[in-house]
């Protein structure tokens, strides 16, 4: 984005406004689907990323950095709707977790889908933790911050994650 985009961004130019809108949903969509499996809450924490981004554009200064920004608040945005839910238990107490849910869903995966599908296998907490730190580049310090738990809980979640999706991959053929 150019500093003459940003500063009518920050004027509330509406045909701006749709230009952005149009640049950023895709990938703004896939970050949200990344966090959030049920469709309706991917596509609200995608609205409210938007109505963030526009509402305080002002704050920007950069406009080198305005993809990075509108990609946080959408990782933000899902983060409060898991927790909201609360439904975001770091658990890897369940072995079986994974196993179940390949076996009702029968899938059949190709080289070309998106490890989204792979990832909606993992139980939420152990998921959200997998792409805040491999995916969005997080340091689980931050991690820990952001979903009030130790550093080390994060870890042996990315651990789990990486593990779990490895056997996913193996038994997949993917």
């Amino acid at each position: 984005m150019n500093n003459e985009l940003l500063i009518k961004l920050k004027e509330k130019d509406r045909i701006v406004q749709r230009k952005v809108y149009e640049q950023l949903a895709g990938k703004l969509y896939v970050i949200c689907k990344r966090y959030l499996k049920n469709e309706e809450e991917a596509e609200e924490a995608l609205a409210d990323t938007f109505f963030i981004i526009f509402t305080k554009v002002e704050q920007l200064q950069n406009p080198d950095v305005f993809e990075g920004w509108a990609k946080k608040i959408a990782v933000n945005q899902c983060l409060q709707t898991l927790r909201k839910k609360k439904e975001m238990l770091i658990s890897i107490d369940d072995e079986t977790f994974v196993e179940k849910h390949l076996a009702d869903e029968n899938a059949e995966f190709t080289f070309e889908k998106d490890i989204l599908t792979l990832l909606n296998y993992l139980p939420e907490g152990c998921r959200t933790i997998f792409n805040l730190f491999a995916i969005e580049g997080y340091p689980h310090r931050e991690i820990a911050e952001m979903l009030s738990i130790s550093e080390g809980t994060s870890k042996s979640q990315v651990n789990f994650a990486r593990k779990k999706l490895q056997e996913l991959l193996q038994t997949q053929n993917v």
